[in-house]
């Protein structure tokens, strides 16, 4: 059985925008009720408003509702995957990974100042990192892969993880396993900088 949520989503996925009132109507739910479950829907992000519309100029202008963007989704992984299955062995890891980052950042500044650099650069592409101080040298610690939904078919983005790390801060750069299972979403691996 849908909850009211999940019928205003089907409802706004099926006609793309509409009031509280057509949603209401439509789905035969008061409009109090269907306005209280658009503002959670709005504060969570699943659902916008696009615009406000006087009903012929009699009334209190309508909100006008559409699902948001990140509701509808993308087809990223699937142009990833055929990017990635169509370069094939031809990929230069190396090349993607300088792509990623600007190197001149990283120049003439102490290692400190890179790490932190690069950090806060790994966090612009949703790494989830942080750096941490350890007996061999520092250590960067990933939270989370950003291209988790692809790197099971392409486990080579793994490698141009390694390279962008090993460019940015002039420092050889080796994987330790963590100890505890990866968890889906997660890098394995913790970088050891040399």
């Amino acid at each position: 059985m849908l909850t009211s949520r999940q019928k205003i989503l089907t409802h706004l996925r099926k006609v793309r925008s509409a009031s509280a009132r057509e949603i209401a109507r439509a789905l035969k739910l008061s409009a109090p009720n269907v306005r209280h479950h658009l503002s959670v829907l709005c504060s969570d992000g699943r659902v916008e408003m696009t615009s406000i519309h006087n009903r012929e100029g009699r009334g209190r202008p309508e909100k006008v509702y559409s699902l948001s963007q990140a509701a509808l989704g993308d087809n990223l992984s699937a142009l990833t995957e055929a990017l990635l299955g169509a370069a094939g062995l031809k990929l230069n890891v190396e090349a993607v990974a300088r792509h990623l980052l600007d190197e001149s950042l990283f120049s003439g500044q102490s290692m400190n100042r890179r790490l932190s650099v690069l950090i806060e650069k790994l966090n612009e592409m949703n790494y989830q990192a942080h750096w941490e101080a350890g007996a061999g040298g520092p250590r960067v610690l990933f939270g989370r892969c950003p291209y988790a939904r692809v790197i099971d078919g392409h486990p080579e983005i793994c490698k141009m993880d390694a390279v962008l790390l090993k460019s940015a801060l002039a420092r050889d750069v080796s994987s330790m396993t963590k100890n505890e299972p990866p968890v889906k979403g997660t890098c394995p691996f913790i970088f050891q900088i040399g």
